[in-house]
């Protein structure tokens, strides 16, 4: 019997109404995050990641609005919950890093009042206890002399060391799993690294899950177990880290693939995806991408295509595919 996952989405549409119509934003996306994976979501500006983000954990900005779908927390229905039970299961059972440290802290409290009181709303302890715990969190994220560094606020902090703060916050209630939006954006590519590690590590040591959002296919390689490809809202791609990015499919990301530098390159210019993501209220009829496509069809511009199995844990959204499915099919 196979382990039901920890998240599941299901068919999640996210809506704007506007006065010249509603917008679709998320187009009917599906997919799974297990117990312990790491599920990196990577896609352009626009595409819609930390939108499905803030429709998990509740964190919608009005007037946008989740308008289909299903999302189930250990199968578990959250996404119809009330104000109430959504705010008890946001911080407890699934942790949130932000790409601003500085919209998750609250600059006029200290790091020990913030962590503090993140413990005992989810954690059944007393100050003492809560205090030593934040103190060890701080240690375990690396912010050197933690026990002193507890003391002070936000603004005392580097960008990276705040970054640590936000993990340590997130991670303050042991929760199953970790939404990670853009992690990494603002700090220097050395210290990305650093942030990506110890977010890894301490997921891996605690159990957790994690949803990695990012535009950064390097960071995915480094460190996701398997990826979802966005575009203009919809899944292009999803399958293994490896094989996703040894040998992608959709003519999208195999175009994310070629505008990745390499050791070994020798042309001089990197490959690049023409044109631009469509805004909201001009995405085009059949497969979102055709516009930009090297390989569209007729079929590309009239029908949208569902995501079509390719091996067994792997999915293709691309009318290429669809013959090749249909051999196997048939036989």
């Amino acid at each position: 019997m196979t382990t039901p996952p920890l998240l599941s989405v299901r068919d999640l549409v996210v809506e704007f109404p506007t006065r010249r119509g509603t917008l679709r934003a998320i187009d009917k996306v599906s997919f799974d995050i297990a117990e312990g994976e790491v599920l990196g979501m990577v896609g352009e500006s626009g595409a819609g990641k930390s939108l499905i983000g803030a429709a998990i954990i509740g964190l919608l900005e009005p007037p946008g609005r989740i308008a289909g779908g299903e999302i189930l927390l250990r199968g578990e229905r959250i996404d119809s919950l009330a104000a109430e039970p959504m705010r008890r299961i946001r911080g407890k059972r699934i942790g949130m890093v932000f790409q601003d440290p500085l919209t998750s802290l609250n600059p006029l409290y200290t790091v020990a009042e913030q962590l503090i009181e993140t413990i005992r709303t989810h954690i059944d302890c007393n100050d003492r206890e809560a205090r030593e715990r934040a103190v060890a969190l701080l240690d375990r994220v690396g912010i050197p002399a933690a026990a002193r560094r507890i003391n002070d606020y936000p603004h005392h902090f580097s960008g990276g060391m705040r970054q640590r703060v936000v993990i340590a916050l997130a991670l303050a209630a042991e929760p199953e799993l970790v939404i990670a939006d853009e992690p990494t954006t603002a700090l220097d590519v050395s210290v990305q690294a650093q942030i990506i590690d110890v977010l890894k590590e301490i997921c891996a040591e605690r159990g957790a899950s994690v949803m990695l959002i990012t535009h950064d296919m390097g960071v995915i390689a480094e460190t996701a177990d398997r990826v979802a490809v966005l575009y203009a809202g919809r899944l292009a791609e999803i399958g293994p880290v490896r094989d996703v990015i040894q040998h992608a499919e959709h003519p999208y990301t195999q175009g994310l693939m070629g505008s990745i530098p390499t050791l070994t390159q020798t042309s001089s210019r990197l490959v690049q995806i023409p044109g631009s993501m469509p805004r909201l209220d001009a995405i085009p009829q059949g497969c979102a991408f055709n516009p930009r496509c090297p390989h569209a069809m007729e079929r590309c511009r009239r029908d949208r295509p569902g995501l079509l199995p390719r091996g067994a844990d792997r999915e293709v959204a691309c009318w290429l595919y669809e013959a090749a499915e249909e051999e196997v099919r048939h036989g």
